[in-house]
């Protein structure tokens, strides 16, 4: 590695130096020429902002006998600085944001094909995956709610704006994004999903590189093969990750949700298939306001319930449990909770075979080309499991689209250029549920319960896996407990570096993990782990933290309550006996403390256990993440969407100022 060398007062800039030449600094300047299309009314009735309003703009280089037009706002999540090729001036965060200023781009050509007036304003977001395993994931599933409050202040600051394009692609801002657009339901909005980067021609996914630390470390690949893997993942430099994790999960579920046009959730990032989509979309934005129609006219009770079927249908990421109450809250909507998705997984079949779930595992571009969200709702419709008359921004019905998508050239197009290019069946990414059963495909999300966590808890069933699942369809695991209270020494364990590793049959549990202790983090570097690693499907894992959407396995996570806010799972040791069952038919489950490692009885030793020795809030979790996991907790915590219910909220502040009040005026009459 080069090493840059030291600064010293002989190469220190000099930051005083004249001009060169003095006259290059420009002290006045013409401005802009023309004049503003102003009218008496104008003059008399707006406002001064309004007014200054049209300086600005004119100010900036716009043509000022076009002022007047309809303002839209694109609001991206646009991360780093491209030079013109493409190439890093300064790098994004991650390819999820890499490339969607293209996106604002097309969209602002097509508002001026209107005669509109684009504006854009930039929110961008963190790499989930970039902070896997740092205290950078402690500031991950708070962010979304910041990043959705800036969103909705930068959209009510345009005061003109008729619509918002919003455009996004990965796991906080694409949430965030959504919140944004269903929090301001009385605009012509419109989603765009910035799409997903192809997968290397030769090479591992995003998902499984992300595990080469894991298998290096027990000797499963060589450096050689590690760092060839950790090169090739990305095959373009745009886009969310080739699976179905909560990037992905995300996109598919807005445009379920009516947020987007037709076919656009998980489109090839930078192809002409997927600018055309913001041009579209900036359309149906100018459609919507020309027809009175807003966001709230979409965002309605029957849309969140195709939100969920789609969801269960896909095998969708865990953590839209969090994001689609968020968003049903933020568009006044009642949140649909633990009753309703285990309802609608109990209802819905898994039909779609796409990363990171079987059989095969295909990547996003196969399910965006087997014909994508239209496709999977046709089937959904076929089964009498659709709402077709939620309405979408395109103005159309959701029966509207699906009779026009089945015969569509596009539906043909996509479908025969996966047969051709990948020669891969589209029937086989995207099946009929008859044929989906047949596979063994098995319904998404179970959500079990137990003497550990009384309040529930969640695991993607479907991915299990299956060489561990007995004939009658359930997952059965007894094993002694692995307690852990930070991710560092659960992953130092789990890759054999401590003199205690983690061996087949153990029962990792993982505590102080979430909302309260550091901010509900994602633990992929665990679940991704036992499934890359030859022994990991037969371990468990219990924590009441999060999981990446591309997490597979026996993998529980959400517990409630979770152990700093005195859950059971809080009191688990080494060496007791943990029991574990989960029906992937009838989607039950159970998750219990059988044996202590003392011979106490496992109810007494919950009851009267203190919780163990080093749980404690975790030394790094910034005071802001603190707020949030006291003010979601006041929401409705985990459960409820990790949102802030400002009735609540209040509500809790004001009876805490009284009842300190009540305090104070005890001990004055007691002093």
């Amino acid at each position: 590695m080069t090493e840059n060398p030291p600064v010293t007062p002989s190469t220190r800039p000099d930051y005083f130096a004249a001009l060169d030449p003095p006259e290059s600094l420009a002290t006045t300047a013409d401005g802009p020429s023309g004049k503003l299309p102003l009218s008496d009314e104008i003059l008399r009735q707006w406002t001064s902002g309004d007014l200054f309003g049209l300086t600005q703009s004119v100010g900036m280089g716009f043509d000022p006998r076009r002022v007047l037009g309809d303002q839209y706002l694109i609001m991206s999540t646009q991360g780093g600085v491209r030079n013109p090729d493409g190439t890093p001036a300064a790098l994004g965060y991650h390819t999820g944001h890499w490339e969607v200023g293209l996106l604002v781009r097309a969209a602002a050509e097509q508002i001026e094909t209107h005669g509109g007036v684009p504006f854009a304003a930039f929110v961008s977001d963190p790499c989930d995956g970039r902070t896997q395993g740092t205290q950078g994931m402690f500031d991950s599933l708070p962010y979304r709610n910041d990043a959705a409050i800036v969103m909705r202040r930068l959209i009510r600051s345009l005061p003109q704006r008729k619509g918002v394009i919003g455009i996004a692609t990965c796991d906080k801002g694409l949430p965030a994004m959504m919140m944004a657009l269903a929090g301001t339901g009385d605009l012509a909005n419109v989603l765009v999903p910035g799409g997903v980067t192809l997968p290397p021609t030769v090479g591992e996914d995003a998902g499984k590189v992300q595990t080469i630390g894991a298998r290096y470390s027990r000797g499963e690949m060589s450096l050689e093969e590690a760092s060839t893997a950790g090169c090739r993942a990305c095959g373009t430099p745009g886009g969310g990750c080739q699976f179905l994790g909560t990037a992905a999960t995300s996109q598919v579920v807005a445009e379920a949700l009516g947020m987007t046009v037709p076919h656009a959730a998980l489109a090839p990032s930078g192809q002409p298939i997927w600018t055309r989509l913001a041009r579209d979309s900036a359309s149906a934005a100018a459609a919507m306001h020309a027809s009175g129609m807003t966001m709230r006219d979409v965002l309605t009770e029957a849309a969140f319930e195709n939100a969920m079927r789609m969801h269960a249908a896909v095998g969708g990421s865990t953590n839209l449990l969090l994001h689609i109450p968020a968003i049903a809250a933020a568009a006044g909507i009642r949140r649909p909770n633990v009753d309703d998705f285990s309802r609608v997984n109990r209802d819905v079949p898994r039909f779609v075979d796409c990363l990171p779930n079987g059989p095969v595992g295909h990547p996003t571009v196969r399910l965006f080309l087997a014909g994508g969200v239209p496709e999977v709702a046709l089937h959904l419709r076929r089964a009498g499991l659709w709402n077709v008359d939620a309405m979408t921004v395109s103005g159309l019905s959701w029966g509207e689209i699906l009779d026009q998508w089945e015969s569509s050239p596009r539906r043909e197009v996509c479908r025969e250029r996966l047969r051709l290019a990948d020669g891969v069946d589209p029937d086989d990414v995207i099946m009929s549920p008859a044929k989906a059963r047949k596979a063994g495909l098995t319904s998404t999300v179970c959500f079990p319960k137990g003497n550990l966590c009384p309040q529930g808890s969640v695991i993607k069933a479907t991915s299990i896996d299956p060489t561990v699942i007995d004939d009658d369809g359930v997952y059965r695991k007894r094993g002694r407990a692995r307690v852990f209270t930070t991710e560092r020494s659960a992953i130092a364990a789990v890759k054999g570096q401590t003199d205690s590793s983690i061996e087949p049959g153990d029962v990792i549990v993982l505590i102080g993990r979430g909302p309260i202790g550091c901010g509900m983090e994602e633990t992929y570097q665990i679940t991704s782990a036992l499934k890359y690693l030859s022994f990991g499907k037969e371990v468990a894992l219990i924590t009441d933290a999060r999981f990446s959407g591309v997490s597979t396995g026996a993998c529980i996570g959400h517990v409630g309550p979770e152990a700093l806010a005195g859950g059971p799972i809080g009191r688990v040791r080494d060496g007791d006996v943990i029991e574990i069952e989960v029906n992937r038919d009838t989607l039950e489950g159970r998750v219990n403390l059988v044996e202590t490692f003392d011979g106490n009885p496992p109810s007494a030793a919950l009851a009267s256990r203190s919780c163990h020795p080093d749980l404690q809030v975790d030394a790094g979790i910034p005071d802001d993440t603190r707020l949030w996991a006291a003010l979601q907790q006041i929401g409705g915590g985990t459960w409820g969407g990790c949102v802030y219910d400002v009735d609540e909220i209040l509500a809790t502040l004001e009876a805490g100022q009284k009842a300190l009040a009540n305090l104070k005026n005890e001990n004055d009459d007691n002093g």
